[in-house]
């Protein structure tokens, strides 16, 4: 049983969002559906749901949230949140296997987007991250966690 449960886990997709809601990355692994619709409406629709989901969650919690919202789940897939202090939104998709990706975020965020683009001058801020370099690097760090398989259905 175990076995099966390894050889499924996956990571789906990764987006970056600005404060504004522009998408600044985007990439997929083992993504087997495709919505159906451009990817600037998909885009805007994340965004759109990340927004509401934020707003309900921090009107509706009985207690004071320190951490807000950090993850949801379907009956196929689970998102996982991450909000920097600057108001960049780290978004991934995974199976249902991967309970907490909190850490995965914030290393991408600390160890890959600040050292890659934040402190290279040459990666425009506030625009499409067009960074080769991050790419790469970002593909390899997906591909070496635990819970990435790319056999995964």
């Amino acid at each position: 049983m175990e076995k099966q449960i390894a050889d499924s886990m996956t990571v789906h997709n990764l987006y970056i969002f600005d404060r504004n809601g522009s998408c600044l990355f985007y990439n997929e692994w083992n993504r087997k559906k495709q919505a159906g619709i451009s990817k600037d409406e998909e885009f805007k629709l994340m965004y759109g749901m990340l927004f509401s989901i934020r707003s309900f969650v921090s009107k509706m919690s009985p207690q004071d949230m320190k951490d807000g919202f950090l993850s949801f789940q379907t009956s196929k897939y689970r998102l996982h949140y991450y909000e920097t202090a600057s108001g960049l939104k780290f978004v991934m998709n995974t199976d249902l296997s991967v309970s907490n990706a909190r850490d995965t975020l914030q290393h991408i965020y600390s160890n890959l987007y600040v050292d890659l683009v934040v402190k290279n001058p040459l990666v425009p801020s506030c625009q499409p991250l067009d960074s080769e370099l991050f790419g790469t690097r970002l593909d390899s760090f997906i591909r070496s966690l635990p819970y990435y398989s790319p056999r995964a259905a």
